[in-house]
């Protein structure tokens, strides 16, 4: 009982901190992405791009844009590992193998940080600080881009204009991912998150063995990690380690990082829309979908639903005690909610039903709230289709936010949600049928819970793992890559696509058939919706895997 009332206000006071912050720190974005103006910093960084800040961009530009960008870091970094022995700080680490940089490359560039090495013995200082971590900067600011583009087109007036991605980018990282990773960078200093730049201690262990305990930039690279929902980590062990995520406290931090931008700009479309009830409707449909999904986690991982688990009273296998069970599932929770895939406990060891959970949350498309920016577009996407099947219902011609949903609209938001589970479904059905399901450690339904697991971390750019499969060969490496890339930029551009054909409409005016989309009614529609297309798309896997384990 002790135990769920404490799980029960940790778990409130992230809700009150959230909504506490939500009006305030949303306002903040709004001004940020809807300003006219440029700090010399930012104009600094448009000349030496060549780009002029004034010019706005068709979706198509945006998109082009966008992928130029992304291509030349994937390309920067691979090289990066590479040569990363012939660099300062690289604390006599060998080159990255040629499958590992490719994998991690992608990786950081999609936001899915995804990694198949331990990070102490693999990747020197350099390249974790100018590599990994810029790219958390970087690739977290693609994703908001992207969601504020699809804002502008719903209040476009027949423009098709969408802003410009260099501008959008600039300023999101200068003006809200640094600043804030700063802060956060200081408070988790003080909670005794590691910040130095240490080859490594060598100390004696209370069994006598000689053990290197490294050092390295850590709080630097942790609070982007959490703050752009990134993932990864500069350990193994991840948020496990003490040096990532010292105690309880920093434990909670860590959690509010990871949902304070995703849960903030739904209040941008209120204020871009001039309507803050639409932006209410939308964070109240992530927050119902979460509250379910953090509540169940809590409740399975609690019974500790097992034989061994029974026996000794809790599942406690793979939890760090300074966390317990309920910190625990709320993370992964938290987590799997968003695209963050960082972890402070062995998912693989959880119960079959709650090993469930973290699964399913990406398997819904990490809407609720998401990623930074592709939680909000996701979820908008979701919206456009649940208007297109009311209006069907009913008759009458699909709005939404003064915009018709047509033909041409509904095509790329259906495209849009086709992409993920083609992948998931293609990828683990090619793990089992070349064989290289046996790298998992376990058999049976266990086994396809491991595999399904890492195809749908990687389509949905989670990044966060089972860890009972081995994925560091050139088979996994490259297939996962493959589907991050996939999972990544086909659903930005039918999204952007999709802002493209909103913008160069006039708004409609809403009328007596116009269905309101800032109701109680309309927010469970959506929740509906989000819940039914993914029992139809993956109850068929998860029947073969978690629930025929868990009952």
């Amino acid at each position: 009982m002790t135990t769920t009332v404490a799980g029960v206000l940790f778990a409130g006071s992230l809700v009150a901190a959230l909504a506490a912050v939500y009006k305030p720190f949303g306002d903040y974005l709004y001004r940020v992405v809807v300003g006219s103006r440029h700090s010399r910093a930012e104009r600094g960084i448009h000349r030496l791009v060549g780009v002029d800040p004034a010019a706005e961009q068709t979706w198509g530009a945006y998109a082009r844009s966008l992928l130029a960008f992304s291509a030349v870091s994937v390309l920067f970094l691979y090289a990066f590992q590479r040569v990363q022995d012939r660099l300062w700080l690289s604390l006599n680490f060998d080159p990255v193998s040629p499958h590992g940089a490719w994998n991690t490359a992608v990786s950081f560039v999609t936001n899915t940080n995804w990694q198949s090495y331990s990070g102490e013995s693999t990747m020197g200082h350099l390249v974790q600080m100018a590599g990994l971590t810029v790219q958390n900067f970087v690739s977290a600011a693609v994703g908001i881009a992207v969601a504020v583009a699809l804002m502008r087109g719903f209040v476009a007036r027949g423009t098709g204009q969408l802003g410009n991605f260099w501008v959008d980018l600039t300023r999101i990282v200068v003006r809200i991912l640094l600043p804030v990773a700063v802060l956060g960078a200081l408070v988790l200093m003080l909670g005794g998150t590691v910040q130095n730049l240490s080859g490594g201690l060598d100390v004696t262990t209370l069994t006598g063995d000689a053990q290197t305990i490294t050092g390295g930039p850590v709080a630097g690279q942790e609070a982007i990690k959490l703050l752009g929902t990134n993932g990864g980590g500069f350990y193994n062990a991840n948020s496990a380690h003490p040096f990532e995520n010292p105690t309880a406290w920093t434990n909670w931090l860590q959690i509010f990082l990871i949902l304070l931008i995703p849960f903030s700009l739904p209040r941008i479309l209120g204020r871009m829309t001039g309507q803050n009830r639409q932006g209410y409707a939308v964070v109240a449909v992530m927050g119902l979908l979460a509250l379910a999904s953090v509540t169940l986690t809590n409740v399975f991982e609690l019974a500790g639903g097992g034989t061994v688990p029974q026996a000794v009273g809790a599942a406690l296998e793979g939890k760090e005690i300074r966390f317990g069970v309920s910190n625990s599932a709320t993370f992964a929770a938290a987590t799997t909610l968003t695209s963050t895939g960082a972890v402070n406990s062995f998912h693989d060891s959880y119960t079959a039903l709650g090993g469930m959970m973290p699964m399913l949350n990406m398997m819904i498309g990490e809407v609720a709230p998401g990623g930074v920016g592709s939680g909000l577009y996701g979820l908008l996407v979701l919206a456009v289709i649940t208007v297109f099947v009311a209006g069907l219902m009913v008759g009458r011609t699909p709005e939404y936010l003064g915009k018709k949903i047509g033909v041409r609209q509904i095509q790329f938001a259906s495209l849009y949600f086709l992409i993920t589970p083609a992948l998931v479904l293609i990828g683990t059905a090619a793990a089992f049928a070349t064989g290289n399901n046996s790298t998992a450690l376990n058999t049976g339904p266990h086994a396809l819970s491991e595999v399904l697991y890492a195809f749908a971390s990687a389509s949905n750019n989670n990044g966060s793992a089972f860890a009972g499969i081995t994925v560091n060969t050139p088979w996994w490496d490259t297939a996962l890559g493959v589907c991050m890339l996939l999972g990544r930029f086909l659903p930005i551009i039918f999204v952007l696509a999709l802002a493209g054909s909103l913008a160069r409409q006039t708004p409609t005016p809403a009328s007596e058939g116009t269905l309101p989309t800032h109701r109680p009614l309309f927010v469970g529609m959506v929740v509906g919706v989000t819940v039914v297309l993914v029992a139809l798309t993956f109850l068929p896997a998860l029947a073969l895997g978690p629930l025929a384990e868990g009952l």
